[in-house]
């Protein structure tokens, strides 16, 4: 029962700022690990960001980092991506997870262990 619905995406010119938003509903307050993943057309899926629910630990991909910033809101079970300083290669569909895989580092992975996805958010950055 548990949904992720992400909104937020839109058109940007490169340099611009967006913020990604994902409502989690069908719980009762996070758990495990979320996650940010993009994929464009004809690409491979990346992870992008994830963030530790219980204790707020975060991870991110070298392509973003220091850019982008994930971060939740337990009164509203909701979870943030804050995209700044965007480039016309973040171009993508930005994709909500949720799951409970091992952690590594004390950190979320940004690949495997995500089975609840949300319908995907488009981001299109211009040059």
């Amino acid at each position: 029962q548990v949904q992720l619905v992400e909104s937020g995406g839109g058109s940007v010119q490169a340099g611009g700022s967006l913020t990604l938003s994902c409502a989690v509903s069908g719980v009762t307050y996070l758990r495990g690990c979320m996650a940010w993943f993009r994929q464009a057309p004809g690409k491979e899926r990346e992870g992008v960001a994830t963030i530790r629910t219980r204790g707020g630990h975060t991870n991110y991909a070298d392509s973003v980092k220091g850019r982008f910033t994930i971060s939740q809101d337990n009164a509203k079970n909701t979870v943030y991506l804050q995209m700044n300083s965007l480039k016309p290669e973040d171009t993508a569909m930005y994709y909500c997870a949720a799951g409970f895989p091992l952690y590594v580092n004390g950190t979320c992975p940004l690949a495997h262990g995500y089975n609840n996805w949300g319908q995907g958010t488009q981001v299109t950055v211009s040059s």
